[in-house]
């Protein structure tokens, strides 16, 4: 969806820079024509006149200037493009799933969802802390962000990063109604959820990253933002289990994810195996050292 958007964006720089390259070709075969015929018109005019017809001629000066100004749009909206590789199809031996449209964000709201993922245990197991920085990554349209928020309390702070803006609006409508107010939003890309470095205490991720379609990247990203003893905690649907309900290309197994966290510099920590139809499985970086990070007081 962001690499279409920025193709499009490219397309559009690029064609009203080839519109007033155009102009300006045409512009210049005719000044010359133009000028001799406005000399002499101005010979045999007023003095005020004279001043009118001058200011009248359209100034080159500024068309080239535009044609730069487009041309540089041009070239900045193809750097970001490929600034941005090709989507994986698969990662490791796993298909890798298309991300939610926020068309579909009722699903995550419904009202069955706390009983069918109980929610609640999952929240109590992330052991967070008044004061910790949270980022719920994926967030959608806020399920988990504003119990999150509400958590950590008026001393901590939570991220919210989604791809889609449309998802991160219907965040900020779902805040204002509970009226929390220690949340920040952030439209990310499908490589870089564009965190701040070594701020965030735990990153939580909720059957999304099976969705990402640039996994290494995200992984070094979000590494990055960690604290040098921050977490993440993954939650997946398990695809050892088959009474799960879900699609199996939205389910992971503890063993594809072994394959996949590891290798980009995280170490597993902890598990948490009581949650009806999900993994929780914390990871660190893999040069952390001591506890885990806490924002607020332990």
């Amino acid at each position: 969806m962001i690499s279409e958007a920025l193709d499009k964006n490219r397309q559009q720089s690029q064609v009203w820079a080839i519109v007033a390259t155009i102009v300006i070709f045409c512009y210049t075969l005719s000044d010359s024509t133009r000028r001799a015929q406005a000399l002499s018109h101005i010979r045999h005019s007023k003095p005020a006149i004279k001043i009118g017809i001058v200011m009248q001629r359209p100034s080159l000066k500024c068309l080239t200037a535009l044609w730069l100004l487009l041309c540089v749009a041009a070239n900045r909206a193809t750097a970001e493009q490929g600034a941005i590789p090709p989507a994986l199809k698969e990662y490791k031996g796993r298909e890798i799933a298309q991300t939610m449209h926020y068309l579909g964000a009722g699903w995550l709201t419904r009202e069955s969802r706390d009983r069918e993922e109980d929610c609640t245990t999952m929240l109590k197991a992330l052991d967070v802390m008044p004061g910790d920085v949270v980022c719920d990554m994926g967030c959608g349209n806020g399920f988990y962000t504003i119990k999150l928020a509400k958590l950590v309390g008026e001393k901590g702070n939570v991220i919210a990063v989604d791809i889609q803006r449309e998802m991160l609006e219907l965040l900020k409508d779902a805040a204002k109604q509970e009226k929390v107010g220690n949340i920040e939003t952030i439209l990310g890309t499908v490589v870089d959820p564009k965190l701040p470095k070594e701020s965030i205490d735990l990153v939580l991720l909720v059957d999304v990253y099976h969705e990402f379609s640039h996994p290494e990247q995200m992984l070094a990203a979000i590494r990055k933002s960690l604290k040098p003893t921050g977490r993440i905690a993954l939650v997946e649907f398990r695809a050892e289990d088959p009474d799960v309900p879900i699609k199996p290309l939205h389910k992971m197994s503890k063993e594809q994810i072994m394959k996949e966290f590891p290798p980009n510099g995280f170490k597993l920590v902890e598990e948490f195996d009581e949650l009806p139809w999900q993994h929780l499985m914390f990871f660190q970086r893999d040069d952390a050292v001591g506890p885990p990070s806490r924002g607020g007081p332990e």
